[in-house]
């Protein structure tokens, strides 16, 4: 069943909009149309919180609760949720929620422009975890910059959340509201309006039929990217297919040789996932944006962007993955290292999408991946590398090595990996192998780094990675 009416919740009630603008941002709706201003536009490309909101969305007969960045997030990706304003948190009686009431008591709020979105971050972390130690709450509020410097009593207001009630008057309205959710959450969205087109499609077959007619189409994910074409730019996007309603497309599976993900599976569920077998790759994610971004964005998001600073894709390079292609008719499975053609150009063709991603696994092997960047949590990296490699009797017998930030595209150290290759770990043969990066890359001067500065890094953390090898020991500035 397909409409172009936008049903969501907001207020215990159903809310409907009629065939809205699909360039339209959330946050834009909250403030001109809903008339709630608690949420505020800072940065609009995601990477403030100001503009934070909560989302309730059915999962397995209970509502989960995630934060979001509602300034590059479409009104009509709004279809099927609950939506959660800082206005929303009082009770009817008046009495703030429990978040609300620890900022007054802990004098949170300094300026208070950036209020509102450390409010709703912490709602989503007190409605999501049973205590919240500190990793949880630098974590939750990692996306929430405050320009008064005032974290210190930020955090003290979170840790004090562990002696408070759990019990909110969401918690109370609960039932109600999952029934109201599993009313509205059948539908496949179509909008037209005047030249813009927006599609929500909620299976693959629907997915093909829309590709088939629409082949210039915009794929959107998390839109981390592509909403900044608006919110930044001020252009419209004429054609869009939203894909994150396509819960098929929402999944983890290990055969025992390799983990495949599907291409809507939210980075947040992954980095959870992969922690068991590559805790490094959850360590980088953890620094590839803020939860609002991570809750929304995925790994084949991140592919079909093709950005050269990616940080999942030297991670994904080393581990020798490999991405599914679908069209209307045919599959096809590429290895991600033949994928990225120049900047921001992949053999992703009109017609295809990314159907899942498949990550070998190399029980046996060492990796270690890492990222640098100006600000630790948050930010995008000045060179991002990965490593992937198998020592028998001290020596190397299989090395992929794989940089970000060091080319137009995430691109293999290929000299690099053959001076290595059978080599035992020496001082030399490191320096010959940091030599070797000189052939491999050419990197560029830019506002994140200078070109000379990226190759240092980059020879520093070839180092590192040995370093950490023979000495047995992880050298990590936040260990």
């Amino acid at each position: 069943m397909t409409s172009n009416i936008i049903k969501f919740i907001h207020e215990d009630r159903i809310i409907e909009v009629r065939n809205p603008d699909p360039s339209e941002t959330l946050l834009n709706f909250v403030r001109t149309e809903l008339r709630k201003t608690g949420t505020k536009e800072g940065c609009a490309e995601g990477g403030c919180g100001a503009c934070t909101v909560v989302l309730g969305e059915l999962k397995n007969n209970q509502i989960n609760y995630i934060a979001v960045n509602s300034c590059i997030m479409f009104l009509p990706a709004l279809q099927g949720k609950q939506l959660i304003l800082v206005e929303d948190l009082i009770s009817e009686n008046g009495s703030l929620h429990p978040v609300q009431q620890a900022m007054v008591n802990y004098h949170g709020s300094q300026c208070g422009f950036c209020t509102p979105g450390f409010v709703m971050s912490l709602f989503s972390m007190f409605k999501n975890h049973g205590r919240f130690k500190d990793e949880v709450i630098k974590d939750s509020i990692a996306g929430n910059l405050c320009r008064c410097t005032g974290y210190q009593p930020i955090i003290k207001a979170a840790r004090s959340l562990n002696n408070r009630n759990k019990i909110d008057h969401f918690t109370r309205n609960k039932q109600s509201i999952i029934a109201l959710l599993k009313k509205i959450n059948n539908k496949s969205i179509a909008i037209y309006k005047k030249d813009k087109k927006y599609f929500a499609p909620r299976y693959i077959q629907e997915l093909k039929k829309i590709l088939k007619k629409n082949i210039d189409s915009h794929l959107l994910s998390g839109g981390t990217d592509l909403s900044l074409i608006v919110t930044k730019e001020r252009k419209d996007i004429n054609s869009v297919i939203y894909m994150n309603s396509i819960e098929e497309l929402n999944y983890i599976k290990n055969n025992g040789e390799y983990i495949e993900v599907g291409s809507t599976t939210p980075l947040i569920k992954f980095e959870n996932y992969i922690q068991k077998y590559y805790p490094d790759f959850t360590a980088v994610l953890k620094r590839y944006g803020s939860q609002q971004i991570r809750n929304v964005c995925t790994i084949a998001g991140n592919i079909a962007t093709a950005s050269p600073i990616g940080d999942t894709l030297p991670i994904l390079l080393s581990l020798d993955a490999k991405v599914v292609l679908k069209s209307i008719k045919k599959t096809k499975i590429i290895s991600l290292n033949d994928f990225f053609i120049d900047y921001r150009k992949t053999k992703l063709k009109k017609g295809q999408f990314i159907d899942s991603v498949r990550i070998p696994l190399f029980p046996k092997n060492i990796f270690k991946a890492y990222k640098i960047s100006k600000r630790f949590d948050d930010d995008i990296s000045s060179v991002c590398a990965s490593f992937n490699l198998e020592i028998i009797n001290e020596k190397v017998k299989n090395i992929k090595i794989a940089y970000g930030g060091m080319a137009s595209i995430p691109k293999r150290a290929k000299y690099c990996e053959k001076i290595l290759l059978n080599s035992s770990i020496t001082e030399p043969i490191i320096n010959k192998a940091k030599e070797a990066l000189e052939k491999d890359f050419k990197p560029i001067s830019d506002m994140r780094a200078s070109r000379k500065y990226r190759m240092e890094v980059a020879k520093n953390l070839l180092r590192k990675c040995f370093l950490e090898i023979t000495q047995k020991k992880l050298i990590r500035v936040m260990d």
